[in-house]
């Protein structure tokens, strides 16, 4: 019986230190993963793209107005702080400035100015189309003939929704995710979906 007890311990033990040495190796690969997407956005030739931060619930409501904050959904306090947060991953990863486009969705602006980072500038083409079906393709052509005449400078950061960054990279993204993704002309002209360099995911605290 004792050697049973100790035998079961044994493989406790080593399931314990297996278990931590795979949880070592996924942040490893998370810093990888991460640094691949800093160094590209540095680089230049590349595009940010970035999810608002936290805003519980789906779509906006029934009597939403664009120039009204209180008939959107915003951001939570989570939230917020989220966005705060993004910034300082950013400054951390070398991006102290930035050219900071957002949707005109408050949520999104809201997010953009937490940064601070830069200026914000709002952006019509990055505004959603979710639940307005009938936009989609005027934006995302107005998006790719933005993004396609854009100037070399500081990393271009755009702010916007899920459905924007699903129909230019063919990723999900979730809340407060960051996307680097690469300036390619031809995908722009030809509405390919712009190739992704790397992705970063702050969660909110707590």
């Amino acid at each position: 019986m004792a050697l049973d007890r100790r035998r079961f311990a044994g493989g406790a033990v080593a399931l314990l230190a297996a278990a931590a040495g795979l949880g070592r190796s996924a942040r490893a690969a998370q810093v990888l993963e991460d640094e691949k997407a800093w160094s590209a956005l540095r680089a230049g030739g590349h595009v940010a793209f970035v999810r608002h931060a936290l805003a519980p619930g789906t779509g906006d409501p029934a009597d939403f107005d664009v120039a009204d904050c209180t008939t959107q959904r915003n951001l939570s306090e989570a939230g917020r702080a989220q966005a705060r947060l993004i910034g300082t991953r950013f400054r951390r990863a070398g991006v102290e400035r930035a050219r900071l486009y957002s949707s005109q969705w408050c949520r999104c602006l809201e997010t953009a100015r937490l940064f601070d980072i830069g200026p914000v500038e709002e952006l019509p083409a990055l505004n959603s189309f979710f639940q307005r079906p009938a936009e989609r393709a005027g934006r995302l052509e107005a998006l790719r003939e933005f993004l396609t005449v854009l100037d070399p400078g500081l990393p271009p950061v755009l702010v916007t929704h899920q459905v924007t960054i699903s129909a230019m990279t063919g990723a999900f993204a979730r809340s407060g995710e960051v996307l680097v993704a690469e300036l390619d002309r031809d995908a722009l002209g030809s509405g390919r979906a712009l190739r992704i360099r790397g992705r970063v995911l702050i969660d909110p605290p707590g």
